[in-house]
């Protein structure tokens, strides 16, 4: 008769009593340590020890237990862009995260692609937040904002145009960048400007605020602007190359650095001379324009840290009741080169 192999026992998952037995020092001291608590001075070899224990048994501290300690989480939620946001903004979002790592903050990236504003506020207080940025790609209403509090959620901050009541608001004007690259290329006696809409979904969160700030731009002047819609691909852009001469343009706002550096190339191929027939201005800075022939004239935005915005983050936490503050995250100057 056969015998049915004995499963290898489940090892017990390892507690801070255990550490503090290996490291030989109390459980407070593993919490203060591995919880980086600054509050208590302890030596360095002795948080050595501590760290050596926990790695050795395996153990790490215990987020939901700390949380009912604390009275709160220590989670930041960040809703994920579904969108391509550039490489600019993805090294900010990119900081931001790294600097609310180091202030102790547990950064959980949430997907909310699909959800109205509501729903998404109510799917992100499941996870019970201590605080929210939100990146503007759902509009949170004063509702859902009231929402998230209720859940304890000490902070809620949203990146975008406009205020949220209740909420604390960062502002990233993207008039600011069409203004400044219009107003650029009218200074260089430009007067028949295209402005770049990329096709893909979701962008219109960029492009139509830039559209208004070149619209701004040439508002009571003998200038005009023109939006021209273009996808981020080879083909869509030698077809709009192949129509230019058709639209009587004399040069393009191509919303970024990105669709300016593929519309160029394009336009180039195309037998149009940049920037002596049509000039192209792109936004962002990026390195590889500048390594372009023309150099690629671009708007340079001005941000303000990830690291101001994970302070901001961690002051609202600790002290909820503050008024709700409106900060301006970025300004915009045209950086003039070859290319118009």
């Amino acid at each position: 008769m056969s015998q049915t192999p004995k499963q290898p026992a489940e090892r017990p998952v390892p507690t801070s009593a255990d550490v503090a037995r290996l490291a030989g020092v109390s459980r407070a001291t593993v919490s203060y340590v591995l919880n980086n608590t600054s509050a208590v001075r302890i030596s360095e070899p002795t948080r050595i020890k501590v760290r050596a224990a926990a790695e050795e048994l395996g153990y790490v501290p215990h987020a939901a237990a700390r949380s009912l300690r604390a009275g709160h989480t220590r989670i930041v939620l960040l809703p994920t862009a579904h969108i391509p946001v550039g490489p600019l903004y993805s090294r900010f979002f990119n900081e931001l995260q790294w600097e609310l790592r180091r202030l102790d903050y547990t950064v959980v990236q949430y997907g909310s692609l699909g959800l109205g504003a509501d729903d998404a506020a109510r799917a992100w207080a499941e996870l019970r937040p201590v605080a929210v940025v939100s990146l503007g790609e759902i509009e949170l209403t004063p509702q859902g904002v009231q929402l998230l509090k209720r859940s304890g959620a000490r902070a809620v901050i949203t990146l975008g145009p406009q205020r949220v009541e209740g909420a604390h608001a960062l502002v990233m004007d993207q008039r600011e960048i069409g203004e400044s690259a219009v107003a650029h290329l009218r200074e260089r006696g430009r007067r028949r400007i295209g402005v770049l809409m990329p096709a893909e979904p979701g962008l219109e969160l960029f492009s139509k605020p830039r559209l208004a700030g070149a619209r701004k731009a040439v508002h009571g002047t003998d200038a005009a602007v023109e939006p021209v819609a273009m996808a981020y691909t080879e083909e869509s852009a030698a077809e709009l190359a192949g129509r230019w001469r058709e639209l009587g343009l004399d040069a393009v706002f191509a919303y970024n650095d990105e669709y300016a550096m593929l519309l160029m190339r394009a336009l180039q191929d195309a037998d149009i001379d940049v920037p002596g027939e049509t000039a192209v201005i792109g936004a962002d800075d990026l390195l590889l324009g500048r390594l372009l022939r023309p150099r690629l004239s671009t708007v340079h935005v001005e941000m303000v840290t990830g690291r101001h915005l994970a302070e901001l983050v961690d002051r609202v936490v600790r002290d909820p009741d503050g008024a709700p503050e409106r900060h301006d995250l970025m300004g915009a100057r045209a950086l003039p080169r070859e290319s118009s």
